[in-house]
């Protein structure tokens, strides 16, 4: 699959253009992917940007799609763990993370790159939150994220947390519902289906998971998105 999960380039450059700000010397994408918002920021900013993942895999197929695009000179590819950016890059004028952050976890990816953006830089990372209070999200959704995402936090957890770490808050924005269907979950859901009689049960197990989980976003929408959050690291902030 060309998108390995919820997104848009639509929605990238709608949040790229809340920056009161265009250049940026050092951009890096933290958990890039197969790099669909790589190619994104590196089009529309006319400037390296450094894509670090963790497989070798999904950086190959960057390095494909960006040479396919004439845009191998401004991606540049580093295998290594987003929790290693600040050893690499000490400097970075836009930190850029679309639903990868959870990996190392939302508060740990914020109090770790911090260190690393320059005063005056911005994180943009993007993370699965609850939109509603959990007394009004309903029940199915709260159990499958129990198990599913247990450290989900509301939007007005994550915003505390940003703050806590020294970030000024710019803006928030909701991915759209188009950007969970469109390439992603209108392709995932008939290669779950085809899986389902899979001879691996663990196979059998994830593509069952997998439709568990685009039934109950059909079922629950407005309780739940990826929700970009634009941060700034204050001039005079102490690392």
């Amino acid at each position: 699959m060309e998108k390995l999960g919820p997104g848009s380039n639509l929605d990238t450059l709608q949040v790229l253009a809340m920056i009161p700000q265009d250049s940026f010397p050092v951009v890096v994408d933290a958990g890039s992917g197969a790099g669909r918002q790589t190619l994104a920021l590196a089009s529309q900013l006319r400037t390296p940007v450094h894509a670090v993942d963790t497989s070798e895999r999904h950086l190959g197929t960057l390095a494909r799609y960006a040479e396919e695009f004439g845009m191998d000179e401004l991606v540049h590819m580093h295998c290594m763990d987003m929790a290693d950016i600040p050893a690499r890059f000490p400097a970075i004028d836009l930190l850029w993370s679309e639903c990868a952050a959870y990996h190392i976890g939302f508060p740990r990816a914020l109090e770790t790159w911090f260190p690393a953006i320059r005063p005056d830089g911005y994180a943009v990372v993007s993370e699965l939150s609850w939109l509603r209070s959990m007394d009004e999200v309903p029940r199915a959704a709260r159990e499958y994220f129990r198990s599913g995402y247990p450290d989900m936090r509301t939007v007005d957890d994550n915003l505390a947390i940003a703050r806590a770490v020294g970030y000024d808050v710019i803006a928030t924005h909701l991915l759209s519902r188009a950007a969970w269907i469109d390439g992603y979950y209108d392709k995932l859901e008939p290669l779950a289906n085809s899986l389902l009689q899979h001879a691996e049960q663990s196979v059998r197990n994830f593509a069952q998971q997998t439709l568990s989980g685009i039934r109950i976003f059909d079922s629950a929408e407005g309780n739940y998105g990826y929700v970009f959050y634009v941060l700034r690291k204050p001039r005079h902030a102490v690392s």
